[in-house]
């Protein structure tokens, strides 16, 4: 009997350790193995391969920094054992850096097809570490074959809004190499600061590194802090952040914006503006760096001084970045005062431009040419393709996947970061509990994301890099808000980019729970909203009223309700059904009665509340709304959320037509709805608001017609659009917006689609 347990109890010991091999990402093939291999003081690191000394002394330094103990390293070719041998081995591969890993009673071998390879193996070691610090470390015995999906697995950080010191960027990189991504895209220039030392033109640093005040809040901001803000990089902390990164195989790419984004250099040298006398602010003296954000008309002028500047630039930033590119931004570029200047005028009958957006263009292929000259290429965003792509550029898609796709047609190089995905300034959570730039991207749909776009065919997908998350610090004024928003979101991008295109989310959420117990012995500050009570609002199946759902992935809490129509706390048993207006709120707590997490759910109830509702046009992936269409009448509303609720539907350029089916002849009077106007946002008033009724659902006849004279505008945010008229008998209402359309000179995203975002609709 005896002899039958010691069996049992060692095999439960092998599916155990089988159970701790939990790495993100996710390996190409994993072979648990019975047994343990005890890594301790005395273990040896053996470089068999020359080369190999970054990934030891980067694995020595993990060692050191968690357990309190480093390993000896040896030069030699050695049977030895209790070591970890690091070599190279042939590997069949696309992308460089494969490897394989051995973990048996004797010893770890490590062989990557490359130094990189090896770097890599000691990412996945080490995620195979107990989270305990000991100074005898049992690792599972494991055979693993591995190699990248993506050459380009990227990470960007902006540091022109916000700045951050050298620790932190060096951080940064750690969090990007420990997670096998292999570049750092740093964002340098911004309208908000200049943030890299340029010898030649010291006032870059003096003037455009610092501005005399910092708006409080989501923009337009409750005030300033009227506090001096600033900070930027010499040239030598530069050179030891690129090598730094370049020890742990991660190229960083330099981004210097142009023409747009360019108002701290403007400050610096008023004479790059078309317009150097006038000054920045309203009522104000001279050029400043900004204080607010957003996108603004003073850009740098096409002129001769504005070129020579920029290379001579580009010849110090050349001298501190041996990457193959440099960015040279391209986006959010107004027109406006390129329209007004007499001399950007001019310059286009002479160079014989169609108009402003062939001009950026011409703006932009010079820069490329003189780039090009260096022996250096361009990314840009992927506004550089309007007025015609740079010969060499590769483009950054960041408004959607549609750029990215053109410019792989085109058979440009492409790197795919678009925001409803990659924008990790986005709220990870719809119960917001700190101020975001809006957007709503939990990690459910970051491990989504597919890079290469159904829309091209195998050949075009070939130009599709990769991909990469990018950081913009509007609302990051510290380090511990930049690990909030990029953890655990950066384990869900790369698993995206480096594991195989058949992801499994339930797979990949169980190694996540292992995850989340890493991030707290790194000791980084976190998202917990994966563990969020989350509310769903879904129709009935009569469409009589809504159904009031909660869940949460903690499964040790309970959920408990009050209402206006109940006791206090009552235990939740599973969805609610809601037939008249109410107020919910709801907790998430834990075994000790601590509230974990809340949701506070209002109901308003009109006639079109929990009915059938069509949509001509679906809208955008990015602003699904909740539940899609019926999110337009599940009687719940975006509230004062602004556009970060979840519970608006946004529309890129496109009108928004819904027809509603009340269920039977009605007398109605009056139709409305909720639009969100946040101009800086590019989110534009409709143009139009038209309704029309009908008794069969196929015939309508419009009862009421607001044009932008008579809408009620108002000054910004949300807005309700009421149209009142006869009282009509009917069944079916169709409710069309018109959309804004191109938006004009002089306005935020000129030139660009108007969004219309759209909340709930009621019949009255």
């Amino acid at each position: 009997m005896k002899k039958h347990l010691t069996l049992l109890s060692f095999l439960f010991l092998g599916l155990a350790q089988a159970q701790d091999i939990s790495i993100i990402p996710k390996p190409a093939s994993v072979e648990p193995q019975k047994g343990v291999f005890t890594l301790s003081a005395s273990t040896k690191i053996i470089l068999e391969g020359s080369g190999t000394e970054k990934s030891a002394a980067f694995f020595n330094s993990y060692l050191k920094k968690f357990y309190g103990f480093q390993l000896p390293v040896v030069k030699i070719k050695s049977s030895e054992k209790n070591a970890i041998v690091l070599n190279y081995d042939r590997i069949d591969h696309t992308v460089p850096g494969a490897y394989t890993m051995t973990v048996d009673n004797n010893k770890i071998y490590i062989g990557g097809d490359n130094a990189e390879g090896v770097f890599y193996g000691i990412q996945s070691l080490i995620q195979l570490l107990p989270l305990e610090k000991k100074t005898s470390l049992d690792i599972p015995q494991v055979k693993i074959i591995d190699s990248a999906r993506f050459a380009y697995r990227g990470m960007h950080l902006d540091c022109g809004r916000h700045f951050f010191d050298v620790a932190f960027v060096k951080k940064y990189i750690d969090f990007i190499a420990m997670y096998k991504m292999n570049t750092f895209h740093w964002h340098l220039t911004e309208d908000q600061g200049w943030r890299i030392e340029i010898k030649k033109y010291p006032k870059l640093t003096s003037v455009g590194a610092y501005r005399n005040g910092t708006i409080i809040g989501r923009y337009p901001g409750k005030g300033n802090d009227n506090q001096k803000y600033g900070g930027f990089y010499t040239q030598e902390q530069v050179k030891e952040i690129v090598k730094y990164a370049a020890d742990r195989y991660i190229t960083v790419i330099p981004e210097i914006e142009m023409p747009g984004h360019s108002s701290a250099a403007i400050a610096a040298y008023p004479e790059l503006s078309c317009f150097p006398d006038e000054p920045t602010f309203k009522g104000g003296t001279g050029k400043q760096v900004q204080q607010t954000w957003g996108v603004f008309e003073d850009v740098f002028c096409p002129s001769d001084f504005t070129f020579k500047f920029l290379e001579n630039v580009l010849d110090e930033v050349i001298q501190l970045f041996p990457s193959k590119y440099i960015h040279i931004g391209g986006d959010e570029c107004p027109k406006e005062s390129w329209k007004r200047s007499a001399f950007c005028q001019q310059l286009i009958k002479e160079k014989g431009l169609k108009d402003e957006h062939a001009l950026q263009s011409y703006f932009i292929g010079r820069i490329e040419k003189y780039l090009n000259s260096k022996g250096r290429q361009i990314i840009g965003w992927d506004e550089i393709l309007e007025g015609g792509l740079a010969p060499n550029a590769s483009v950054m898609s960041w408004r959607g996947e549609q750029g990215g796709i053109d410019a792989a047609k085109q058979k440009h190089k492409v790197i795919m970061t678009p925001g409803g995905w990659c924008y990790f300034d986005h709220s990870q959570t719809k119960n917001e509990d700190s101020v975001t730039i809006g957007g709503y991207l939990p990690i459910e749909k970051v491990y989504s994301y597919e890079p290469l776009p159904k829309e091209l065919n195998a050949e075009e997908a070939k130009y599709v890099l990769g991909a990469q998350a990018n950081v913009w610090t509007e609302y990051m004024g510290n380090t511990n808000k930049i690990e909030y928003m990029i953890f655990p979101r950066i384990s869900a991008l790369s698993e995206v980019l480096w594991s195989s295109k058949e992801r499994n989310w339930d797979g990949f959420e169980k190694r996540l729970m292992n995850e989340y117990k890493r991030y707290d012995w790194w000791k980084v500050n976190y998202s917990k909203a994966f563990f969020d009570l989350k509310a769903s609002i879904l129709p009935t199946e009569n469409n009589s009223g809504v159904y009031y759902s909660l869940e949460s992935k903690y499964k040790d809490g309970k959920i408990e309700l009050l209402t206006k129509q109940s006791p206090p706390l009552y235990p939740y048993k599973g969805p609610i059904l809601v037939t008249s207006s109410d107020k919910f709120l709801a907790n998430l707590t834990d075994n000790n009665n601590d509230v974990l997490s809340s949701v506070i759910q209002s109901f308003s109830f009109n006639k079109a509340t929990g009915k059938k509702i069509k949509l001509t046009t679906q809208p955008s992936p990015t602003y699904p709304g909740n539940g899609g269409a019926f999110g337009l009448v599940n009687g719940a509303s975006a509230g004062d959320k602004g556009v970060n609720s979840a519970e608006w539907l946004g529309w890129n350029g496109k009108d928004m037509e819904a027809v509603i089916d009340l269920g039977k002849m009605q007398l109605i009077k009056k139709v409305s709805t909720n639009v969100l106007i946040q101009e800086n946002s590019w989110i534009y008033a409709p143009a139009s608001m038209e309704v029309l009724v009908s008794e069969d659902g196929n015939q309508f006849t419009q009862v009421s017609f607001l044009d932008p004279i008579t809408m009620p505008v108002g000054t910004g945010g949300l807005s309700i659009f009421i149209a009142s008229f006869t009282p009509a008998e009917t069944r079916f209402v169709k409710l069309v917006l018109k959309n804004y359309g191109k938006i004009p000179s002089g306005k935020p995203g000129a030139g660009n689609p108007a969004w219309l975002f759209v909340d709930e609709i009621s019949v009255d």
